[in-house]
């Protein structure tokens, strides 16, 4: 299956959050395409560093707004439609769901709706970025789009799981109910450079502790697993996703699996380091295992991962070695 690019020169884009990790490699291919990019971003785990590169491109737009409270209307950069709107704005890692709560329920409900009506006015694409958190601690795996999932609705992690949920159902009621053109992808365990270093996500973590010759601190026994994808991949993904005519949810990842030992003594391994690595208590509702079931994204997008971990490793070890100092 090939997917004939959409969205090129001449095409204006959305993407909330853009200033986030994930988000502001899509805008870099985006602007690379030639289209015109409008990011916004309340910063709150978002970083103007990401996008700094940016600055003087006349196609792009760096908006600072709570898109929670809606669109920016009074903004000029809203005044004329959008092609597309790709809503990736929300806090994404476990420090956050305890430090950020309400604000992730905020952008995962009442943003979302904002954002959908602003497409139905707009005849826009819309590609909501969901998460592999929609299926929980799964009972299958891997995991096909076809799984309804075992999530706990009140646990720490449900302000996350739980609004991503929303965010895919409103999408499709938008999509059943007002014609809307939509997407949704469901995002596995993702890295790279532009990751915050106390992100809280494992490879952040264990990078930085590793540089600095600190131990390195496993949840539970480390045999948990996640199937891990270098930021390239995930990209190319999501635009493949955009350009085609699938509404999905389609996974988003490689089928990387490893355990989390052994991700953490890959990662001491190539950064040289002497760090020892050590096991804490694990955290509540913690995912057993992770792992997509890549099926629909490769039959209907002609997706298929080309990072190895070890190469994606060392890019975000150079990444995090060079802010680190």
């Amino acid at each position: 299956m090939k997917v004939v690019q959409r969205f090129g020169p001449g095409h204006r884009i959305l993407v909330t959050g853009g200033a986030g990790f994930v988000p502001s490699h899509v805008v870099d291919v985006l602007i690379g395409r030639g289209c015109t990019v409008v990011a916004v971003d309340n910063f709150v785990t978002g970083s103007k560093e990401n996008v700094a590169h940016l600055a003087d491109t006349p196609t792009f737009t760096l908006v600072e707004a709570d898109i929670s409270e809606g669109l920016p209307t009074h903004h000029p950069a809203f005044a004329e439609r959008f092609d597309a709107i790709l809503h990736m704005a929300s806090p994404a890692s476990p420090t956050d769901f305890e430090k950020l709560p309400v604000e992730i329920l905020r952008v995962g409900s009442v943003a979302t709706l904002h954002l959908l009506e602003r497409a139905v006015a707009d005849g826009a694409r819309f590609l909501m970025a969901s998460t592999s958190e929609a299926y929980g601690d799964p009972k299958e795996h891997p995991q096909r789009e076809t799984y309804w999932g075992n999530v706990n609705p009140i646990g720490v992690r449900s302000v996350y799981d739980e609004s991503k949920r929303f965010s895919e159902a409103a999408t499709m009621a938008y999509h059943r109910s007002r014609g809307l053109d939509v997407a949704i992808v469901r995002i596995f365990n993702t890295y790279g450079p532009r990751m915050r270093p106390d992100d809280g996500r494992a490879i952040p973590t264990f990078i930085s502790q590793a540089l600095r010759g600190e131990p390195i601190t496993v949840h539970g026994t480390g045999n948990q697993t996640r199937s891990i994808c270098y930021v390239d991949d995930l990209v190319r993904g999501i635009l493949l996703l955009l350009d085609s005519t699938e509404t999905g949810p389609i996974n988003c990842g490689t089928e990387h699996e490893m355990s989390m030992r052994q991700l953490a003594e890959t990662i001491v391994s190539l950064c040289g380091s002497s760090s020892e690595v050590t096991y804490i208590t694990r955290a509540a509702d913690d995912p057993e295992m992770r792992r997509p079931d890549l099926t629909l994204a490769r039959e209907l997008l002609g997706y298929e991962p080309r990072v190895t971990p070890e190469e994606g490793l060392r890019r975000t070890i150079a990444y995090f070695r060079e802010r680190l100092g």
